[in-house]
């Protein structure tokens, strides 16, 4: 018998949320992981950034694949991989093999993104695919606020190997349900394989590189501050660990919804493009402000806001190309555009330890990453045009290709 399609997204969630766990774990826990290693700031993000380069690396060929062999068969693969690898992290007693079992992880990780996007999208009708695609990172991220709220308390008894355990055999066992539930009716891979010079002809779409860009600003941003925010907070604002888990616990609260209600926005008022600028105005203002707020109230409200602001506009921007474009490539339009979202992230993350071991603050890097929300907003205003001249057509790139 074959399952409905609440119960289908909600194992899509669960599987997404080990994953999450893993990769926010290893930033949390990064103080205590630092010093049991003896690293340095530099050498503490490799782990971040050897994670993200294959992750990055792999995104293209992760979303062909989910178009080309069908999208759940890919992600079980990466859902797999990700718990093998975190149970690998639990385990493994040196930095060495601890960064290669990072690489490995992101190259796992790539195969869930793409896919589960498809596979959340295909739960919701079309003229909601926004809010299925904030709801897949919104309901998966909301395992953040489990772990900022009580990996802290239990760290301590348990030691972050051995939370990392349990995050593996979590993950397992959500695969294993996944693995084995059917398909809802009306979900399945109704599209026909996508081809080689297909691809080429995608590439070369305007509207595809302009949300590159876009992408590349949200997640040096996103990625930067997911990683090296606790260690911030701990290191230039003399918060504890315990304090900086419930600041971050209160973003990663106020960040769930944003994915939700971004997406909800941008489709009920058909208006992508005016929720993602107005994101960016927004982002690159608190960055600026937590860079000045001392006191633990204005940086608990700040860096929530903060939070809050950089998921809102995740679902938009993700479904601005594959409206344009076509529903048959959004695997691979996915994928294409969390590669150059990731290679945002690895620029700011190496960027932001090397600032901080060069001139013993972030501040610098929090500037930096200010000023590339300004770039983004620039680039939002042809991505605006691109898309009504793309949607008031008949004639579609998807369909001329056939």
């Amino acid at each position: 018998m074959r399952s409905s399609r609440g119960f289908i997204a909600a194992l899509i969630v669960l599987c997404q949320s080990s994953q999450s766990l893993a990769y926010a774990g290893i930033a949390l826990f990064l103080p205590l992981i630092r010093t049991e290693l003896g690293l340095t700031f530099t050498e503490s993000g490799l782990f971040a950034i050897a994670t993200t380069a294959t992750y990055a690396a792999m995104q293209i060929p992760a979303g062909y694949l989910a178009d080309r062999f069908g999208a759940k068969r890919v992600f079980l693969i990466g859902t797999l991989g990700v718990n093998l690898t975190a149970l690998g992290f639990a385990l493994l007693p040196t930095f060495g093999w601890l960064l290669l079992d990072q690489a490995v992880s992101g190259i796992f990780r790539s195969l869930m993104f793409a896919p589960g996007m498809v596979l959340m999208s295909r739960q919701f009708p079309p003229e909601r695919r926004a809010t299925a695609m904030g709801l897949f990172v919104a309901l998966g991220f909301t395992s953040n606020i489990f772990l900022n709220t009580l990996g802290p308390v239990l760290v301590g008894p348990l030691g972050w190997r051995n939370l990392f355990l349990i995050f593996a055999a979590m993950g397992l066992l959500f695969l294993v349900l996944f693995w084995k539930t059917p398909e809802a009716p009306g979900t399945g891979q109704d599209t026909r394989p996508v081809r080689i010079h297909e691809l080429v002809t995608l590439m070369r779409e305007r509207i595809l590189w302009l949300c590159a860009g876009i992408q590349f600003v949200r997640l040096a941003v996103t990625g930067g501050t997911a990683m090296w925010l606790p260690t911030y907070l701990v290191a230039d604002k003399d918060m504890s660990l315990q304090a900086a888990g419930l600041v971050l616990a209160a973003g990663a609260l106020l960040s769930a919804p944003a994915n939700f209600l971004g997406g909800y926005i941008a489709d009920r008022f058909n208006r992508p493009v005016a929720v993602i600028s107005t994101a960016l105005v927004l982002i690159g203002g608190t960055l600026l402000l937590i860079v000045q707020a001392q006191s633990p109230a204005a940086l608990l409200v700040l860096v929530a806001v903060n939070q809050f602001l950089v998921q809102i506009y995740f679902g938009p921007l993700f479904d601005i190309p594959v409206r344009a474009l076509g529903r048959e490539f959004a695997g691979t339009i996915s994928g294409f555009s969390n590669f150059w979202a990731n290679i945002g992230a690895l620029f700011s993350l190496y960027l932001l330890g090397s600032a901080k071991d060069l001139l013993g603050s972030f501040d610098a890097g929090f500037f930096l990453l200010a000023g590339m929300c300004a770039v983004a907003i620039l680039l939002a205003v042809p991505v605006s045009r691109e898309l009504t001249r793309r949607t008031t057509t008949t004639a579609m790139p998807a369909d001329s290709a056939r």
